[in-house]
């Protein structure tokens, strides 16, 4: 129980209960008490004043006039509780179309098997379980019952007036043709064209609206209507053209029409306005076709394609009303968008009724198709103007790595040389095999499969079985006339060399020098790429642009700890830990032990300085040597002393207490003439070559 903590100076604070008289204040008392209260103090005021009483949590007095001053002041039914619970938790209160069964359980919450029916309300919801009730009332109410089904679907709440949407002053509308017009891959009239886009530099300058609509009135005015006649004229010329490629690739990519796609068959009509007649920015006219609760409404505007307004589901609530099917609209074109990207390629909003204010829940991104040729879904992402995945930063940096200088096709080069010194050697050992033949018109033997050209098998060497790769080359990919000429030219070298006494060495062939060219253009491009590198990082530091794609890379931080990574073991369904005769489990391992070799027995050797450990251990291994010569010496005599073995025993023993446990472990390691299979280097040396003899002797 908390108290108020009062001054100094100050009066007992005001009763809970009005009807207990009031203590001595500050001023008929000479002493001051913290505040407690009032229930504490006597009534009889005579008496001397005593310490207050000390009461359980059980029994502190009760004041009844809390809830009345403190409770709820207002006090609001079931349903309006659920529909203000509803409002805050930010979806809106649709009204519920209940069965009986389940009218009857809202209404019975409170009463049931062990309470009997009280209100009314929950009486009535019970008798309308039974059919034979419920058809009774609806004669009673004199209609059927197929109207008494549709009066559940009514909206049972208030409905709002309609909105009046006004505009400060007149809405004017003027026909001008798009500004990506004409399509990609069309070609029009460039003259033809530069007269259409001369409309929208009209559109800078200012018109009296009043001087228009008298003259509109009058029958006087000139329109300007030139150019949108030029352009619907190509326009026409590109749908006559297009219309049977547009239907097929609708075919194609949808097979089921569904809202906002492209019409076709019986449902497209001559006429229809295809997607190039569009822009972002026209207002048009149109009839709303569908609603849809996730996606919004759809507006047909006479095109091939209806309208997409995105609304959605909980705003429908309060749109309901003013949106409905079959109403003539006015709107406005948002955006339009690749069709075969994205699903509603014509984004809209409602101008008149204008319902901008009803909208509170928007789309992120508009919706897309997920192809299956999207095989790199970043590039999509960016195409459709969505951020990237979060990916954790790798910390490379490209300008720091070393320049590449392996090209591709120096591998297949290569293979070529290779191939072409086998045939000038077969045909050095068969000479007969080539004769009156043609290089050039050589064929293959079997008919040559650039598929299986690669070819993976295994060979048995000695007791081990190793992988091998079979190359197959086409005789027609060779170049064997300037191969048999250079090697001609190299035998003449050679021959005049030995007569000479000196001895000829080839430095390079004419594939070894190709290969080096394309090993050297490669290098070279790699470091025009640095280069071009370093150029765009220190323009984009000196403009302040960020050096890589925003959001693309994220701290380690980001993601937090054991995060799923599919390339760790970890993760894998079967693993079981690190294996002890794995490879990695081998090598550390090795190198502790290595570790342990160089400073001494590896149980002790943090208890004593590092040259206690080295005259230990070569005193240790003096004793063993000492030891193996004394039993040679009495394995020659044949007769051995008991009791020489049980203390011989005993001194093992009281030498080997400290490491009884890692005898198995480190028994190698008093052997100086073990060796581990690639011992790894440490420190730049090896277990094997290192020896401690002699390191400490004067």
């Amino acid at each position: 129980m908390q108290f108020l903590q009062a001054p100094h100076f100050s009066s007992f604070p005001k009763p809970l209960n009005p009807s207990s008289p009031k203590p001595f204040s500050h001023h008929h008392h000479p002493f001051h008490f913290h505040c407690f209260p009032s229930s504490f103090f006597k009534t009889h005021f005579p008496k001397p004043f005593t310490a207050p009483k000390c009461f359980a949590s059980d029994e502190f007095p009760v004041d009844e006039t809390f809830l009345e001053n403190f409770g709820p002041k207002d006090k609001e039914t079931e349903d309006e509780a659920r529909r203000r619970n509803w409002i805050e938790r930010g979806w809106a209160p649709w009204e519920e179309i209940l069965t009986p069964e389940a009218d009857f359980a809202r209404k019975s919450l409170n009463e049931g098997e062990e309470v009997p029916l009280q209100t009314p309300e929950a009486i009535e919801a019970f008798k309308m379980l039974k059919p034979s009730y419920r058809l009774k009332k609806i004669k009673e109410m004199g209609i059927t019952e197929d109207e008494w089904y549709r009066k559940q679907f009514e909206i049972k709440g208030d409905i709002p007036e309609p909105l009046e949407t006004l505009w400060a002053g007149p809405l004017a509308l003027r026909h001008v043709p798009p500004r990506d017009w004409p399509p990609r891959g069309w070609e029009v009239d460039r003259e033809e064209l530069e007269f259409i886009r001369e409309a929208h530099k009209l559109q800078a300058v200012r018109v009296d609206l009043e001087k228009v609509e008298k003259e509109v009135i009058t029958g006087e005015a000139d329109m300007g209507l030139e150019r949108y006649k030029v352009f619907l004229k190509q326009y026409k010329e590109w749908v006559d053209a297009n219309k049977d490629r547009l239907e097929e690739e609708s075919f194609k990519y949808d097979q089921d029409y569904y809202l906002g796609r492209r019409k076709r068959g019986k449902d497209y009509k001559e006429e229809m306005y295809e997607l190039p007649f569009y822009y972002p920015g026209q207002i048009c006219e149109g009839k709303v076709t569908t609603l849809h609760l996730y996606q919004g409404a759809f507006v047909d505007m006479g095109g091939v394609h209806d309208g997409w307004v995105p609304i959605k589901g909980n705003d429908w609530y309060w749109i309901r009303h003013h949106i409905k099917v079959g109403m003539h609209v006015i709107v406005e074109i948002l955006a339009k968008r690749d069709p075969y990207r994205f699903r509603f390629p014509i984004e809209m909003r409602f101008v008149h009724p204008s319902i901008d204010h009803l909208i509170f829940n928007r789309f992120d991104f508009p919706p897309i198709f997920h192809r299956d040729e999207d095989t790199n879904l970043d590039e999509m992402r960016r195409d459709c103007g969505r951020p990237p995945v979060p990916r954790k930063d790798p910390g490379d940096k490209p300008v720091e790595e070393p320049l590449l200088s392996n090209h591709p096709y120096v591998d297949k080069l290569w293979q070529i040389h290779v191939a072409e010194q086998m045939i000038l050697d077969d045909m050095e050992a068969n000479p007969e095999k080539y004769k009156d033949k043609i290089l050039s018109e050589l064929t293959d033997d079997d008919d040559y499969d650039e598929e299986n050209s690669v070819q993976h098998t295994k060979v048995k060497f000695k007791k081990t079985v190793l992988p091998k790769l079979i190359l197959k080359t086409s005789v027609k990919e060779l170049d064997l006339e300037p191969a048999l000429a250079e090697r001609e030219h190299h035998n003449k070298l050679r021959r005049e060399a030995i007569e000479r006494g000196e001895q000829y060495k080839i430095s390079k062939l004419r594939r070894n020098i190709e290969m080096d060219e394309y090993d050297f253009m490669h290098w070279r491009r790699s470091f025009e790429e640095r280069e071009a590198l370093i150029r765009d990082i220190s323009c984009r530091r000196t403009l302040g642009l960020p050096l890589e794609e925003p959001g693309r890379y994220k701290p380690a931080s980001y993601f937090g700890k054991d995060q799923y990574d599919p390339s760790n073991p970890l993760y894998r369904y079967d693993y079981w830990g690190e294996p002890k005769n794995s490879e990695k489990s081998k090598q550390e391992r090795m190198t502790d032990a290595h570790n342990k070799s160089i400073v001494g027995k590896g149980t002790v050797w943090y208890e004593m300085d590092y040259e206690d450990a080295i005259k230990q251990k070569m005193a240790g291994s003096r004793g063993t040597m000492q030891k193996e010569a004394d039993d040679d010496e009495k394995r020659d005599q044949g007769s051995e002393d008991e009791d020489d073995d049980e203390k011989r025993d005993q001194g093992s023993e009281d030498e080997d207490d400290d490491d009884d446990d890692d005898d198995l472990i480190y028994s190698i390691l008093s052997d100086s003439s073990f060796e581990f299979p690639n011992q790894p280097i440490v420190n730049g040396t090896e277990s094997s070559s290192i020896s401690d003899e002699g390191m400490f002797e004067n």
